[in-house]
């Protein structure tokens, strides 16, 4: 690989001979030179989050190198950790313990991903143990033995003739940027792209600026949500890449084989990793290009403390390795619009003449012009007009329905007074799940044959809202003789065929059409945009968006048909103007001092043990009693009933709300609290999560 020849191989089999299983406890000889290793441990106890000095036998000195798995005595417990570093001497003061074992001869915590995960660590306030716990994928002995046995290819990947980077010719500033890619340059942009099918479709955007990358010499890092979007992308790079040259890491496929292509990274063999959110970390060589493909969707963040999103980890990693950054979607977050303002990013956006005529006709149902001819339209699920577009689309191909839940009827209501139905027994909300099947709780699955309300008495029940399966019954009996296709929870589909159908998927679950919808239904729109969230309307505008841009171009007769009151969300739909409302969403955020304007640490746990926190923050930092707070507040359930605990031993929240110039002394002083109070333990744990973007 060009760029790498120097770098030496990361797999010797020369290590494993001699290779011992375990060294005697006390009094062995020490390595001749730098005979004492640095070695954190894999421990999320935030009082552990530190280096600690061990001393090196003689007869590991070859193999305890930086950025190899370790075993150490640490307390009387044997405690799996990475060595980070081999010195000469040790500033501490008692006699050092010797390395117990090195468990794998193999380098896998690179110094690139040692630095990249202290700046994730620090930013979130978290423990460099839980980060690396996400870029290291555990280790597979019997894949080990396998590379090791034989010889990495490390030569450059030769690209493929068949390059095609026409798709980017349609956008403004498209060429220019890979061009600069091409150069050797670092650009850093924000794409926002037109299709989400066809031979031009997102896929092969980012396919072609990853080749362009390599023909320079450098590695790619590409992350995307989810397994779908995975297997679309690797299908673009097939054609541009050689297969050998591309390693996927995604816990989907099996340990084995995302350790295996973590090894082929590792060695040199594969100059591009594409995958889900660990694949951000992943350690190609002489990194060139960072992409991620739909930051808003959640799936990019991280389960575990401490709660890492990848476009944050991707943007760091840029920053630290110099590298070009593309942050692609079919629409803009406001954490982008936000880097595009700073001109910290450059947009990348087709004209309106290529927008017209690429993006399908939208048409909203709210409207003045609808109303008129259809006055019920604000109240029916299914408007005369988003009749009228699918039967006339089934005629020209697959019609896509977005509703916005699972299942049949996910929420029961009072047909009496309206209230949510709810379980006796824990109070979770009602549900069916087929017009023959008897309630039962969503949450404990207790059925409730014969239920009364809590407000009325009332015994009858009705759908507050409808789901999938519900949707495509109606919509069988609506359409006799055409096929209806469900997408949605387990059984989501990647794609269909091009024969006419109607196919009904919840938001996120879309299949691709090969050659694009004849026409989408967005349904539920207003259910979608009165969620009790701050970026209800941002999201809602990327799932319809990412809807839409699967359906046909209007000049081919696409068509999106939108039922929601007419709003800000519904006008950037019309308009074809995600930037446009990320521009407007970040303005307000601005004026009203929320995220992204802002960061947000919201700490949760029983009352004392955040009281506690707060004081001691506010006492620890200068800036902890000039920050804004809110709090703190009982935790309450999504549909606002209280957890039933009494208020001093439900879990409350505080929130911090944080300006950019001091966040970095923040984050210092809230994770100092936790580590303090971790190592006195005068107070129970705490939850702290820093731009959680469920908190708001």
């Amino acid at each position: 690989m060009a760029g790498n020849e120097a770098q030496p191989s990361l797999l010797q089999p020369s290590l494993l001979q001699g290779f011992p299983d375990r060294m005697a406890a006390n009094g062995p000889p020490l390595a001749a030179e730098n005979p004492v290793a640095r070695v954190v441990l894999e421990s999320s106890l935030p009082h552990l989050d530190r280096p600690f000095d061990y001393s090196v036998p003689a007869e590991l000195a070859e193999v305890a190198l930086p950025g190899v798995r370790v075993k150490v005595k640490f307390n009387g417990q044997e405690l799996n950790g990475y060595i980070i570093e081999r010195r000469a001497d040790s500033d501490a003061a008692a006699p050092l313990s010797t390395l117990h074992k090195v468990v794998s001869p193999v380098v896998v915590l690179t110094p690139a991903v040692l630095e990249l995960a202290g700046t994730v660590a620090a930013r979130y306030a978290g423990t460099l143990s839980d980060v690396l716990r996400t870029a290291v994928p555990p280790r597979m002995a019997k894949v080990e033995k396998e590379l090791l046995a034989g010889e990495p290819d490390e030569g450059r990947a030769e690209l493929k003739p068949d390059t095609d980077a026409r798709a980017w010719v349609s956008y403004g500033n498209g060429e220019a940027f890979l061009q600069h890619l091409a150069s050797g340059g670092s650009p850093k942009a924000v794409l926002t792209a037109l299709q989400g099918f066809g031979p031009h479709g997102w896929p092969a955007l980012i396919a072609s600026a990853v080749a362009t990358v390599r023909s320079s010499g450098r590695g790619a890092v590409v992350v995307v949500p989810d397994y779908r979007d995975l297997e679309r992308l690797e299908a673009a790079l097939a054609k541009v890449l050689p297969s050998s040259d591309v390693a996927r890491l995604t816990a989907d496929d099996g340990q084995t084989p995302r350790y295996r292509n973590f090894l082929r990274l590792l060695s040199g063999a594969a100059g591009v990793a594409i995958g889900t959110r660990s694949a951000a970390y992943a350690p190609v060589h002489n990194l060139g290009l960072v992409v991620c493909w739909d930051d808003g969707d959640d799936l990019h963040i991280e389960q575990r403390a401490p709660y890492a999103h990848t476009r944050e980890v991707l943007l760091l990693r840029a920053e630290q390795e110099n590298a070009a950054c593309l942050m692609a979607s079919h629409n803009r977050s406001t954490e982008l619009q936000r880097l595009v303002e700073m001109q910290w990013a450059v947009p990348i956006e087709a004209p309106r003449s290529t927008v017209r005529a690429t993006a399908p006709r939208v048409l909203n149902t709210a409207d003045s012009f609808e109303q008129d001819r259809d006055p019920l339209a604000r109240i029916a699920r299914l408007p005369a007009a988003a009749w009228r577009a699918a039967k006339e689309g089934l005629e020209r191909g697959p019609v896509l329905v977005q509703v916005a839940r699972a299942g049949y009827a996910p929420s029961l209501v009072c047909e009496t007074c309206r209230e949510l139905a709810r379980c006796n027994a824990c109070q979770g909300p009602l549900a069916v799940a087929s017009s023959s099947a008897i309630p039962a709780c969503r949450w404990c699955s207790t059925p409730a044959p014969q239920w009364r309300c809590s407000h009325c008495s009332g015994t009858r029940l009705r759908r507050g809202a409808a789901g999938v399966m519900r949707t495509a019954e109606e919509l069988g009996r609506a359409f006799p003789g055409k096929a209806v296709v469900t997408s949605s929870g387990e059984h989501i589909k990647a794609t269909v065929p091009e024969t006419p159908a109607l196919v009904v998927a919840t938001v996120g679950a879309e299949p691709v059409a090969p050659n694009g919808y004849a026409a989408a239904l967005l349904l539920d729109g207003n259910s979608l945009l009165r969620r009790e969230n701050l970026r209800a309307g941002e999201d809602t505008v990327r799932r319809w968006f990412n809807a839409a841009s699967l359906v046909k171009p209007a000049g081919q007769g696409g068509l999106v048909v939108i039922t929601a009151d007419d709003t800000a969300a519904t006008g950037a739909l019309l308009r074809w103007d995600a930037a446009g409302f990320a521009s407007r969403e970040l303005a307000l955020r601005k004026e009203l001092q929320l995220p992204p304007a802002v960061r947000v640490a919201s700490v949760t746990g029983a009352r004392n043990d955040v009281v506690h926190f707060a004081e001691a923050f506010q006492a620890s930092a200068a800036l902890g009693s000039k920050l804004r707070s809110a709090g703190p507040a009982p935790m309450l359930l999504s549909s606002g009933a209280h957890t039933g605990a009494s208020d001093t031993d439900s879990d409350v929240r505080t929130l911090y709300f944080i300006p950019y110039a001091d966040a970095a002394e923040a984050t210092r002083a809230m994770r100092a609290v936790k580590v303090a109070s971790a190592a006195k333990r005068t107070s129970g744990p705490v939850q702290l999560r820093l731009d959680g973007v469920d908190v708001l």
